[in-house]
């Protein structure tokens, strides 16, 4: 019984840790450009972005010092009852610090 405990306990821990290395990464976009430029392009990459702005440096003076992963916002339907159900991305949401 034993034995029992402790493989449903290591099977648990390793299951969270897969599932807490999938989650997926966002990475800022590298190269010239400032804050401004960092946050039109995940912008255009369909991102909605939220600025923690750290000081008064105005926003295209400003440099990122990390872009972090947000809230993805998903809808499963089948579109027609018995049709195959699909996952469809309705938005997603990035946060950049700059400063």
């Amino acid at each position: 019984m034993k034995k029992l405990g402790l493989t449903t306990i290591a099977a648990s821990g390793l299951a969270a840790a897969v599932l807490g290395f999938a989650a997926p990464a966002v990475a800022a976009p590298s190269g010239p450009g400032g804050a401004q430029a960092t946050i039109s392009k995940l912008e255009s990459q369909g991102y909605e972005v939220i600025v923690n702005h750290v000081g008064n440096t105005p926003l295209d003076q400003a440099t990122v010092v990390a872009v972090r992963p947000g809230q993805t916002y998903t809808r499963t339907d089948s579109g027609n009852p018995g049709d195959d159900l699909l996952t469809q991305v309705t938005g997603k949401t990035v946060y950049v610090d700059v400063k």
